[in-house]
């Protein structure tokens, strides 16, 4: 499936595309990180279920950030990532898998070629298998533990004020951008991830000054683009305890002052 990038998959799109091709495994991202394109999941999961598919979706970019119904959406695995949203050191992903990949992957005759990829062992490992803990791998205790308080924290706020959170910051931003005359990478606004918002770069706009002045006025990273968006935009993520009126406008500050800063220099590179 090939979509503009900007652009998401809506049912119709997603069940052609199982019916054409009839896929043992349907992947979906449901915040993709280098468009900022936000995938809606509802309907995904009983599709997948009439083709005899397995939906597979990673939430690295939006869980916290947006809402998350893995039962309710009939998802068969979903994982994350303990270092955005979470607010916790890089390192870890949560994963889940219910009884419908199990299944597939108890069923599996061929045997997995990476001993660390292999689920099963992991299963052991995690304890989740019923049977003796045998020992796969050392697990960072310290990155547990931080995971441990980044969802405690989440819990404390609650998760609904948490993604309701996300999106009035998302929104506060997208205005604050448009008030500066950018226009947003992602046009329709439905299609835009709340935790990472991308802008196109403006006509003759050296974006490389713009970043180095956030980074060095106020220690703000402003990130390029990746693979699709490279060279077009730039993003700029607010999640966790960044997503926060004073740390959008904070961004929006720095992003001013900055292109403000690129044309001055560009004008006197002209004299």
């Amino acid at each position: 499936m090939e979509k503009n990038p900007g652009e998401n998959f809506c049912l119709r799109i997603l069940e052609g595309a199982l019916a054409r091709h009839r896929p043992a495994l349907l992947f979906l991202v449901q915040g993709e990180s280098s468009t900022g394109v936000y995938q809606p999941l509802q309907g995904v999961g009983p599709l997948c279920r009439r083709y005899d598919c397995l939906l597979v979706v990673d939430t690295v970019a939006s869980l916290g950030g947006v809402s998350v119904q893995t039962d309710q959406w009939e998802i068969d695995v979903i994982y994350s990532g303990s270092q955005k949203v979470l607010g916790s050191p890089a390192g870890l992903a949560p994963i889940s898998f219910n009884s419908r990949a199990l299944s597939k992957i108890e069923s599996r005759k061929t045997p997995v070629s990476v001993f660390y990829w292999d689920v099963k062992h992991l299963s052991n490992y995690w304890a989740c298998s019923g049977e003796p803990r045998k020992y796969h791998h050392t697990i960072s205790s310290t990155l547990v533990s931080a995971l441990r308080e980044g969802l405690a924290i989440i819990a404390e706020e609650g998760l609904e004020r948490c993604t309701a959170r996300h999106s009035a910051c998302a929104k506060r931003l997208h205005n604050g951008l448009r008030g500066l005359g950018l226009e947003l990478f992602v046009e329709k606004e439905d299609a835009r991830l709340p935790t990472i918002t991308t802008v196109r770069v403006p006509a003759n706009l050296d974006l490389k000054v713009l970043q180095d002045y956030a980074m060095k006025n106020y220690a703000i990273e402003i990130a390029g683009g990746l693979g699709p968006t490279a060279g077009q935009a730039f993003r700029i993520g607010l999640m966790g305890y960044n997503a926060t009126t004073d740390k959008v406008d904070l961004a929006l500050k720095a992003v001013r002052e900055g292109i403000q800063h690129a044309r001055k220099l560009q004008q006197t590179s002209k004299l």
